[in-house]
């Protein structure tokens, strides 16, 4: 059942269901809850699950300032307090696999899923370091010559057409957290991890390349990945199934009548 509760001065939107341990699922950048709907209706049965419409997601409140993965990780520590939740079963998709990586790293877990996690700094190409220099050199030039209003409207248009999906469908304050966290790398805290860490990946993933899971599956002592044939950023969601059956047999043993 969706539900809303104040956690850190925000309000926060999530839906709570099921009994036995705790199986706290965390969306990715751009998404909400319901890409875990099918997955919580699947495993209610046997777990005490929380999916989470993270802060400036769905219809939780946006933070008043910028965060990191640091602040959105202490805002799962607090949720976690305020529901009395303890030691759970993580799984992270993407951006909600940064804020897993680190609360995993500092934190008991039970076990940890990555899906398709970001966490890994992208190695970037001398075209992108030209396009973003360009960019702040423009933005800071601009107003000099045609007035602050007329530079912020030629600005608009260059974001649209050279920044990303996500940066464009980002409001003012999502857009700076995104910039700030698609920077942060976490292979430091990696091998910090204690919990047995599941990896699932689409092999076709170009927005966290498998190259990035193999990375995570040597840093994290006790990892084991998996690989989605034909699948793509979201394969949890594409391979739905095949995940559920994976997912399943890695939490067989956690379930609240064994």
């Amino acid at each position: 059942m969706e539900q809303t509760q104040l956690i850190k001065g925000l309000n926060i939107n999530f839906n709570e269901s099921g009994e036995g341990k705790p199986l706290v699922l965390l969306h990715g950048w751009g998404s909400n809850l319901q890409a875990f709907t099918k997955v919580q209706e699947y495993f209610e049965t046997d777990f005490h699950v929380f999916a989470i419409d993270l802060p400036g997601f769905g219809k939780s409140q946006e933070p008043a300032e910028v965060w990191g993965v640091e602040e959105y990780t202490q805002f799962i520590e607090e949720f976690c307090r305020v529901k009395n939740i303890s030691n759970p079963i993580l799984a992270g998709h993407s951006y909600g696999g940064r804020i897993s990586i680190l609360f995993a790293s500092r934190n008991p877990v039970l076990k940890l899923v990555l899906l398709d996690s970001a966490g890994i700094k992208p190695t970037r190409s001398l075209e992108y370091y030209i396009k973003v220099y360009s960019y702040k050199a423009a933005k800071k030039t601009l107003p000099l010559f045609v007035g602050r209003s007329k530079a912020e409207e030629i600005m608009e248009g260059y974001r649209k057409k050279a920044g990303s999906s996500d940066y464009n469908n980002a409001s003012g304050v999502m857009r700076n957290i995104l910039v700030k966290s698609v920077n942060e790398d976490l292979q430091s805290v990696m091998p910090k991890i204690k919990a047995p860490t599941l990896l699932v990946w689409g092999e076709n993933d170009t927005a966290t390349p498998v190259g990035d899971a193999k990375i995570m599956e040597k840093l994290i002592p006790n990892a084991g990945l998996v690989i989605l044939k034909n699948a793509g950023h979201f394969a949890f969601v594409e391979k739905l199934h095949e995940f559920l059956i994976i997912l399943n047999n890695f939490l067989q043993a956690d379930k609240k009548n064994n």
